[in-house]
């Protein structure tokens, strides 16, 4: 039971991770219609920008929050090359998104070189029947769930938030009442780094980041994403639980090796899923 237990919170705590990953591609995808393949780029970057910062002497916290900033800015700039110009097509956005995620890994190695970089994170441990459960694991936990709390308020509450909303339901409409749907693409960038920053310095503690950990990363988190119909956040959060949960009890009970496998299977079997709801739904729509 307390191996169970252990396996459990390990999958959540990670699963996490693959949520906040996802609900960048969710941000990003709603306004622009663009599967950005450079998210994981953003975590890797937050992760390994965390780990210099802290070697350089800056504080616990301090770290983490300029990590992310970094990692939003990231998002920012790959917005502007993606989406920049008026009337780019989302599949050449696409293809964009992809070539500035591989020429990431060439900057990557050479700031931070080719070995995996890690830093402490939470100290101590509780026991949970009869299961030792980091501290860490418990953060990122809260952190994903203030997180999402925080995600679902700007989208309700905030201007730029609605703006966010209006150019993902009807980009033509939003133009029409004075959106700038072009600016609103390179917010979701931004937001989709920031997204990914949080992923990044949450997770590395717990698992030692490189330059090539970005694959792991999208992977998951469009399978994540994959299970909210890239539309939606919080079914991302429950499809990155579910993912983490599934990977930590195939290593914990099997081989940690097949992990990749379980993404990949749960991703294919949820889009065959979902193809066999669409025309059932656009008839109960007609």
């Amino acid at each position: 039971m307390s191996a169970f237990l252990s396996y459990l919170v390990n999958g959540l705590a990670v699963g996490c991770g693959f949520a906040l990953v996802g609900s960048g591609l969710v941000a990003i995808h709603r306004v622009t219609r663009v599967v950005n393949f450079a998210q994981g780029t953003f975590a890797v970057v937050a992760g390994l920008s965390a780990a210099s910062f802290l070697e350089l002497g800056l504080p616990h916290g301090a770290a983490e929050v300029v990590a992310v900033g970094v990692a939003a800015g990231a998002g920012l700039l790959t917005g502007f090359v993606a989406i920049g110009r008026r009337g780019t097509d989302p599949l050449a956005s696409l293809i964009v998104t992809l070539g500035l995620g591989v020429l990431a890994y060439a900057v990557e190695i050479v700031v931070w070189g080719d070995q995996p970089r890690s830093f402490a994170g939470a100290p101590g441990s509780v026991t949970v029947a009869g299961a030792t459960v980091q501290w860490q694991y418990l953060l990122v936990i809260a952190v994903t769930a203030v997180t999402f709390a925080a995600l679902w308020l700007f989208f309700a509450r905030t201007y730029p938030g609605k703006g966010l909303t209006a150019c993902a339901s009807d980009p033509y409409a939003a133009r029409l009442i004075g959106i700038d749907v072009r600016r609103m693409g390179l917010v979701a960038f931004a937001l989709g780094g920031l997204l990914g920053g949080v992923a990044g310095v949450l997770v590395t503690p717990l698992q030692p980041i490189s330059f090539d950990s970005d694959v792991t990363l999208i992977v998951n988190g469009f399978a994540a994403a994959v299970f909210g119909g890239l539309s939606r956040p919080v079914a991302t959060l429950a499809g990155g639980l579910l993912l983490g949960v599934a990977e930590a009890m195939v290593a914990g009970y099997l081989k940690a090796s097949y992990q990749i496998e379980v993404a990949l299977g749960l991703m294919l079997a949820i889009m065959i899923w979902q193809a066999t709801r669409t025309p059932a739904l656009r008839e109960e729509a007609m």
